[in-house]
């Protein structure tokens, strides 16, 4: 049996001898415990798919400890000063990774006998195996290329370095034993949904006809829809904008079109100009819900980015006051209001405090509370990997105290329109009736709730509407 090594400590050199040269320990010595470098970037091609592997590789580990995926990925472009190609195809990459994560992490426990270590491993040949496991026909990249260059990437870092071996021959053996071993990992349903157990449970409860239909649409690519600004267009004129311009749409909703093939915000004509937006189509519901009449007093609380705040002033001349309680997410709101030519009283305010309110109500208000977006999961599949179980009940009761807050600042016979992008029952459909109670308000007619659907005639996340009405005094 081996020993252990014994470690010396450093001498004094004897008198008129030169210093000895430093040596360097190896990483992998058993006494040291190793200090991982996830910034580190090595030497490879900005355009090669180890680049891009290694920057997916980094956002998903970063998402696995915790971090939402577009924050995680605004620090691996920092890190690594990617082209916009490069980015493009990392965040592909890391989308990808995050919608067939569930099933990637079976594989690899199929495959190997321990969790891999560092995360940054993991995270690797989760990427990998996303490209792999893809539809025949539908692999953005050939298998052997991706093998290739996910060793590439582990031989190159020194974080993985120690592993390329493994990484090697855990991504062959799922090549030469691809089908029984996506058998095997689809008996779990976490392999076969890609969603924790507990969000599956859950949804089950609440909706045993449709449950597996909201998993499969959770799991979709979402579309790209705009809103057309009808200060400026029609959704007739604007489609023959786009036909003229051989781009292929179609009408999903009043003020709604989703593009058959999303594109670039540059490539969409008619963008920059403020002719349109982007914005889901069930999100367009919320302006119109408002009843909206020229010279209101309109309160957008957690407004950012600012989609349903553009929205209310495309509809009708009011006065907007545009909250939000991240001071860092208005220049967003405020970004989006000039492109569109439009204007808005914006504050880094708590929808929660009535400290900055000066008393004056307010004819309409628009309560897009905080929630676990387990709506919105299409477009942010990050999502169901980074909430818990006991989420809900607590952001239920912030959402709870804020409703009760702007309920206040409303004047008698006005309107607030409470909108969640949750489908947990506690958040939306129990939260609006214990509030109608607590508050004595008429509910008025609203869609409720609507489930995440991809279909040619709707298509749209899945969101809450409840509207209110204040009884005159």
């Amino acid at each position: 049996m081996n020993k252990r090594p014994t470690l010396k400590l450093k001498t004094k050199p004897a008198p008129g001898q030169a210093p000895a040269a430093p040596k360097l320990r190896p990483s992998y010595h058993p006494d040291l415990k190793p200090v991982l470098q996830p910034g580190f970037q090595p030497d490879l091609r900005a355009d090669s798919l180890a680049f891009c592997l290694l920057g997916a590789a980094n956002a998903v580990a970063q998402v696995r400890t915790g971090t939402a995926l577009p924050q995680a990925l605004a620090k691996v472009f920092a890190q690594s000063n990617a082209s916009p190609q490069a980015r493009g195809a990392i965040q592909d990459i890391s989308y990808r990774t995050m919608r067939q994560l569930g099933r990637s992490e079976t594989l690899v426990g199929l495959m190997t006998s321990k969790a891999p270590e560092p995360p940054m491993l993991a995270a690797l040949l989760c990427c990998a195996l996303s490209l792999m496991s893809a539809e025949p026909g539908e692999q953005p990249y050939e298998e052997f290329t991706v093998v290739d260059q996910a060793v590439t990437v582990a031989t190159s870092h020194p974080d993985l370095a120690h592993a390329k071996g493994m990484v090697n021959a855990v991504l062959r053996r799922f090549l030469r034993e691809r089908k029984s071993l996506l058998e095997a990992a689809l008996q779990q349903p976490l392999a076969q949904w890609n969603y924790p157990q507990w969000w599956i449970d859950t949804l089950r409860l609440a909706y045993p006809r449709d449950w597996q239909a909201i998993l499969t649409a959770g799991n979709a690519v979402p579309p790209l829809t705009l809103r057309v600004n009808r200060r400026k267009s029609t959704v007739e004129a604007y489609l023959a904008v786009l036909d003229e311009a051989g781009i292929a749409a179609r009408q999903v909703g009043p003020f709604a079109v989703r593009l058959d093939k999303p594109i670039g915000v540059a490539l969409i004509p008619g963008f920059e100009q403020g002719v349109v937006s982007v914005q889901d189509a069930g999100a367009q519901l919320a302006a119109p819900l408002l009843d909206l009449q020229d010279g209101m007093r309109v309160l957008d609380a957690c407004a950012a980015p600012g989609g349903k705040t553009c929205h209310i002033l495309e509809l009708a001349d009011v006065h907007v006051t545009a909250i939000d309680a991240d001071a860092k997410r208005l220049p967003r709101i405020a970004e989006n209001l000039e492109r569109l030519g439009l204007d808005a009283t914006l504050k880094a305010q708590d929808a929660q405090s009535s400290a900055w309110w000066d008393g004056q109500q307010y004819d309409r208000i628009l309560a897009d509370v905080p929630c676990t977006a387990s709506g919105i999961v299409r477009r942010h599949p990050d999502i169901r990997w980074l909430r818990r179980k006991g989420d809900a009940f607590q952001l239920a009761t912030l959402s709870s105290k804020i409703l009760d807050n702007l309920w206040q600042m409303l004047r008698p016979d006005g309107k607030l329109l409470f909108v969640t992008c949750s489908l947990w029952p506690q958040e939306s459909e129990a939260q609006a009736a214990a509030f109608a109670v607590r508050n004595n308000a008429t509910r008025l007619t609203a869609p409720g709730q609507l489930l995440p659907t991809g279909s040619a005639e709707q298509d749209h996340d899945g969101l809450f509407y409840a509207l209110f009405q204040k009884n005159a005094a």
